[in-house]
Order: C-alpha cells, then structure tokens, then sequence
C-alpha cells in the first residue's frame, strides 16, 4: 500500500519520485528499456536476478536495468519503507543531450556485450549530499522546474561516473541505448506473479487476445490461465515450505489478491489447506 508518493516529471515523463510504503506491497517488474537508480532512505529492498541476490539496507542504493529484474521487498511488517527513484529513461537523455551522450552511456571495452542486471552502489558521501538536496526538492515543490530536473539528473549521472562501480554502472546505462528484444517467452516469465487479465497479457505482448491465446497454445501446449495458474501455486507452494511469511502475504507474492479464491485453488492442486501444507513441510 502506497501511503506517500511524490513525483517529479520531465516532457511527460516521471524521472524523480519518493515513495513511503507499507507492507503488503511488490514492485512491479516491467520489461522497458529504462534504468532506475534506486535510494533506500528507510527499510530494506531485496534483489534477486538469476546470478545475485542483493540486500539494500538504509541509505544504501542501487542501479539496476529495469527490464532484467525481479524484486520484492523485504518483509518487514513493523514499520514503514521510504524510497528515491531516479529514472534513466533513453528518449528524455536523448533530449537533454542533444550534442552527445556522456561517455559512460558509451560502449566501454566492448563491455555492453555482457548482461549486467544490476550494480550496488557504495555508501559514497557524495551520493548521501545529492540526495539531501534532491529531498529539499521535495520538501519545496514550489522551486522546481523543468531546468532545475534536469540539472538533477545530470548531477547525478556526473557521481555515477566517480563511483567505484563505474565499469558495471557504465555497462547498464550503455544498454539503454542497445535495446534488448523480449521474446514471447521472456515476457510470460517475467511476469507470471502478476495479476494480470488476459486483455493486459494480450497488450503487453503486442497482440489480439486470440492471437496471444493461439501463442501461448503454440508456446506452452496449454492456456494461458492453467499454465500461469498452476506456477503461481507452484510458487505459493516453495514459499510455504521455505519461508515463514504470513499465508496473506504469499498468496499476495504470487498475484493472488482473494486470499479466499487462492485457498480454494492451492486445496484443489494440493489436497489440502495452505496452512496444513505448511505444517507438514
């Protein structure tokens, strides 16, 4: 649940926010071509990619390509999250660059032909005094304009640059200019915890709902709604024998929002309740 959002945009698109939060909540995974610098200003994000699994702790951030992740965030049902986004966003560069990129949205060493996700960015000091500044910004909407976001993000593309991490980050934000194509099976993949219609499946794979029902057939052998049914209780299933989140929790992990609908479904694959499934993990 979004419980403060505060946003900044840029020719009509969002390049700052801040976000508080609480729990239950998952961030979203999409599949554009953008980045995002990510600043946990309090609790903790988790990253998991197919090689890493990454923790961001308090004033601790990271930058990652936005259509390669999935994320979730730490559970932590006693307190509140509070986030700062900035969003590299390869059509608002383009803008703001107008002669040249900088040279680390540039191929460096042939490194852009390696697939890098995401990259921690050290607990700098200079990264700590932009984001102060970036929140006195928020503090005092009336001051700013479309010449002072754009000085912003620049600022903070200039102390990426100074990082430690400079290699890895200079390869993320290279490949906002060397767009990856999903496949069909990329985009099922990456999204099947989500809850999704067969019209909001259908437009995120560019189809008709009956040409993506005869892909996903041609695909998977199945329909859409029993093979993405049947992950999302396999999944349920892994985080009930693995974890000890509350069972509200997982079903909502898994794109179920009637926990009623879900316990329903999890007893007709699996013979029995959730909640005795767990017991006898």
């Amino acid at each position: 649940m979004i419980i403060n959002h505060k946003q900044y945009d840029l020719f009509g698109e969002v390049i700052f926010e801040k976000i508080r939060i609480q729990m239950p909540f998952k961030i979203p995974n999409p599949t554009s071509e953008d980045a995002c610098f990510m600043y946990m200003l309090d609790g903790q994000i988790d990253f998991r990619t197919e090689n890493e699994f990454i923790k961001i702790p308090d004033n601790e951030a990271v930058l990652l390509k936005c259509g390669n992740y999935f994320s979730q965030l730490n559970y932590n049902k006693s307190r509140q999250h509070e986030i700062v986004l900035v969003h590299f966003r390869p059509e608002i560069l383009k803008k703001i660059y107008i002669n040249e990129l900088p040279i680390i949205f540039q191929q460096i060493n042939n490194q852009a032909d390696e697939e890098i996700n995401l990259s921690k960015i050290n607990n700098d000091f200079l990264i700590q005094k932009y984001i102060e500044g970036l929140l006195f910004y928020f503090d005092n909407p009336s001051l700013v304009n479309q010449d002072i976001v754009i000085l912003k993000l620049k600022e903070i593309i200039l102390l990426l640059c100074q990082t430690r991490n400079v290699q890895k980050i200079s390869v993320i934000l290279s490949q906002l200019f060397s767009p990856k194509t999903y496949t069909f099976k990329q985009l099922i993949e990456n999204n099947l915890f989500e809850n999704y219609s067969i019209e909001q499946w259908a437009h995120m794979c560019n189809l008709s709902v009956s040409s993506f029902k005869r892909e996903f057939a041609k695909q998977y052998h199945q329909t859409p709604a029993s093979y993405i049914r049947a992950k999302k209780l396999e999944k349920a299933a892994e985080l009930l024998r693995l974890s000890d989140s509350r069972i509200t929790d997982i079903a909502f992990d898994c794109g179920f929002n009637d926990l009623s609908n879900f316990s329903n479904l999890f007893h007709e694959k699996y013979n029995c309740s959730p909640s005795v499934y767990r017991l006898n993990k």
